[in-house]
């Protein structure tokens, strides 16, 4: 059994987190610097930073899988791990350097909840001051936008529906633990691991319902995981907008959240080389009603992964910022000899400041195009006027016999990969842990809540989580899977 002390912040405060998020008013929006009318288009950017939690300590005990690579310098591309360290920290030197410049920076960060856990674990405090300044420091507040995600980097469709919420908050607990709870109030975007959106009704629907009662208001998304309503792929100045996505369960039950979609695949190279301000740059307004908004080229890579984002990223993204000033520059110094209104310029700028500029201009949700998860309109054609979960589960049935293309299992930026095939070995275990964790404890807590502070409760609720970790179905068969097993056989020990 593992020590109360050892145990990472996932579980014990869910009431304290959830009123706080859903606290209403702007975030960014008294701290921006940006004025709408004078932007043509945008551009935003997000890394997102990741390391599992695996059983490869000294003594078999849980470790965060960049110590595992510190420690074994010889195997695979394990001497990038520094490297790696470093990419996690970086933006706190670089932020600062082009504000200092007269520059305007924005960047999103996306970290998983067991990579904050495991730089803790490692006691890496050159890494946790770094990540406590980006997250905390009034100066870096109009700059810089954290996102929230899964604890353990879940994919959604495969995850178990009633632990999508426990992953959110997991996280949430996490985060406020490092960085206090005001900083948490301030993470309003969702990025989801993989990009992986679920089309399955119910799993959406119950995602959707979850980020809603977790406080979030966006989520990004693959263009390639969504569709209109009449299941045509997105129009091409569709994705340069916000969109509602709704989530229809198999019972007819409905919740929509703002989403901004992520545009082309999964190569690090648009990020490491600033395709999303390049592209923006040939972007105008467009008509939205009877209003004329920037467009937003909006991306997500790996923020330390490959050669371009270790070594790269840096000098693009400082070249990129750079050249918006000097631009700013030029037009300033136009406008002041020629008297001109300010000309319409391509910035940076991060989801939340986006979409609270544009509520702030009289947008409401509900003025932006509605859009669903990729393969529905196929789904909700062959269940007709009357759904419930027989007649989808029946339809689902029929479609995958008639219609090699279909399929229930989402969508992400690896749709050449499967988190589903060849992994029963991972995902019946999984399930088994889940249903065997929800049997004992929903009771409890639905008598006491306070039973989710307790040791048992929260070492169970880490192998849990653990144990969806996307990476275990990721490297195929061999350690990665070894790894699953040992965790689930914890898990049900934990359980007891």
């Amino acid at each position: 059994m593992m020590s109360h002390q050892s145990l990472p912040p996932i579980a014990g405060s869910e009431a304290e987190i959830l009123a706080l998020m859903q606290q209403a008013g702007p975030v960014f929006l008294p701290h921006t610097n940006l004025h709408l009318e004078q932007i043509r288009s945008g551009f935003a950017c997000a890394l997102h930073m990741h390391q599992p939690t695996i059983p490869a300590g000294a003594q078999g005990e849980l470790i965060s899988h960049l110590q595992y690579m510190l420690e074994h310098p010889g195997e695979g591309d394990n001497h990038n791990a520094e490297p790696f360290a470093q990419c996690y920290s970086r933006l706190a030197e670089i932020i600062p350097q082009l504000i200092q410049e007269g520059c305007n920076p924005r960047i999103m960060l996306d970290y998983s909840g067991n990579l904050l856990w495991g730089v803790e674990q490692m006691g890496r405090h050159d890494i946790l001051d770094a990540l406590k300044f980006l997250a905390c420091d009034p100066s870096m507040q109009p700059h810089v936008e954290w996102l929230g995600s899964f604890w353990s980097h879940a994919v959604a469709p495969s995850t178990p529906i009633p632990d999508l919420k426990l992953q959110i908050l997991a996280w949430q607990h996490q985060f406020a633990a490092l960085f206090g709870r005001e900083a948490l109030q301030r993470v309003k975007g969702f990025s989801p691991p993989e990009m992986h959106l679920p089309n399955h009704p119910d799993t959406l629907y119950a995602l959707v319902k979850a980020l809603q009662e977790c406080g979030y208001r966006w989520l990004l998304v693959q263009e390639h995981s969504v569709e209109n309503f009449d299941g045509s792929s997105l129009r091409q100045e569709q994705k340069f907008i916000p969109q509602q996505l709704v989530a229809r369960s198999s019972s007819g039950e409905e919740a929509t959240i703002l989403a901004l979609i992520k545009t082309q695949g999964s190569d690090t190279k648009l990020v490491g080389q600033m395709q999303p301000y390049y592209e923006a740059l040939g972007l105008g307004r467009q008509t939205l009603g009877d209003r004329m908004i920037p467009s937003l080229v909006a991306q997500i890579a790996d923020g330390e992964n490959g050669g371009v984002m270790m070594n790269e990223f840096p000098s693009a993204f400082l070249q990129a910022h750079r050249r918006i000033a000097n631009q700013a520059g030029d037009s300033n110094a136009a406008m002041a000899t020629n008297d001109t209104l300010p000309s319409k310029d391509t910035v940076a700028i991060n989801g939340t400041e986006y979409l609270e500029l544009l509520e702030a201009a009289g947008i409401k949700a509900s003025d932006y195009p509605q859009i669903q998860a990729v393969q529905q309109h196929k789904l909700w054609q062959q269940v007709g006027s009357q759904p419930s979960t027989e007649s989808v589960q029946t339809a689902i049935a029929q479609l995958k016999d008639s219609d090699a293309s279909f399929s229930m299992a989402g969508a992400s930026w690896t749709n050449n990969l499967s988190w589903v095939e060849g992994y029963a070995n991972v995902l019946e275990p999984m399930n088994q842990l889940s249903a065997r964790f929800h049997q004992l404890f929903d009771p409890l807590v639905a008598q006491d809540p306070g039973v989710t502070s307790s040791q048992h409760y929260q070492e169970a609720l880490l192998y849990l989580l653990l144990l969806e970790t996307s990476c275990f179905r990721y490297w195929g068969q061999g350690t990665w899977t070894d790894y699953a097993s040992e965790i689930y056989r914890r898990g049900i020990a934990a359980i007891g």
